[in-house]
């Protein structure tokens, strides 16, 4: 699988680092092209005739930061693309979307428009446990610790598989169900704040880097690369400094614009 990088901190920003200016954005990883896991930035990121190649949106939960491309999404496409463009997410995701954001106060509704027979956008609720294929890339939502309800994801096909976090606290389930698959190349684990922020990562149900060597020690798969993101810019130099003192075998720090393959 290629995963581009069009987004993978937990907030926007630019930063002004020694080598010059880097600006950060929120989440969202295009898979093989057509696959979207997380809607934070995106339009921003990929020329039309890139967005026009999305047939499925999978989101993790219903926060801004993670949602927040897919209204200027979906209104560069309105007219372009011959289907609709599949948004799959647990129904309290597809909910909040439909009551929140595409309700006509907010925003149009895409579900709905151009024609209610020909939508942008289409919705496909899904259910923690089962797995799901689009775009030829099986997907299964399990449920994580987060303050509003959120699914990490484990993502594979035929030859490969990693496994994502979503937004979230200390949590279980994810790591035992993706321990255990033979081909798992990689694990996507969200770090927000620096240790001493642990008060307010415990409040808003995010990890630091002692909290992310504590998932990974339940994950126990050294055999696989680890890629740190959603770090908050604000923070970042010293989340950086706090994850390299763990000293974790082929950890990296996520960064945009790149791609893996995995």
């Amino acid at each position: 699988m290629d995963i581009r990088i069009l987004g993978c901190h937990g907030s926007d920003a630019v930063l002004q680092p020694a080598t010059g200016p880097h600006r950060c954005s929120t989440c969202s990883f295009l898979l093989n092209e057509t696959l979207l896991l997380d809607a934070g930035t995106v339009a921003s990121k990929l020329s039309l005739s890139e967005q026009a190649q999305i047939r499925h949106i999978v989101l993790s939960h219903l926060h801004f930061d993670h949602i927040k491309g897919l209204p200027m999404l979906a209104d560069n496409l309105s007219e372009q693309v011959s289907a609709p463009i599949v948004v799959a997410a647990i129904p309290e995701v597809i909910h909040g979307l439909q009551r929140h954001i595409f309700n006509t106060d907010v925003y149009p509704d895409f579900f709905s428009i151009p024609t209610p027979e020909r939508p942008t956008l289409a919705s496909s609720y899904l259910k923690p446990g089962h797995v799901y294929s689009f775009s030829g890339i099986d997907i299964t939502p399990i449920l994580v610790n987060h303050t509003v309800p959120t699914t990490g994801f484990i993502v594979q096909d035929r030859a490969s598989a990693f496994v994502y976090s979503g937004d979230t606290y200390s949590t279980d389930e994810l790591w035992h169900e993706a321990k255990h698959i033979p081909h798992l190349k990689a694990a996507f684990i969200e770090c927000s704040f620096p240790n001493s922020m642990s008060d307010l990562a415990r409040m808003s149900k995010h990890l630091t880097p002692a909290l992310l060597a504590q998932e990974l020690r339940k994950l126990d798969r050294a055999d696989i690369s680890v890629y740190a993101y959603h770090l908050k810019p604000a923070y970042k130099d010293q989340i950086l400094h706090e994850l390299h003192e763990l000293h974790i075998p082929r950890l990296t720090v996520l960064e945009e614009d790149r791609t893996l393959t995995i």
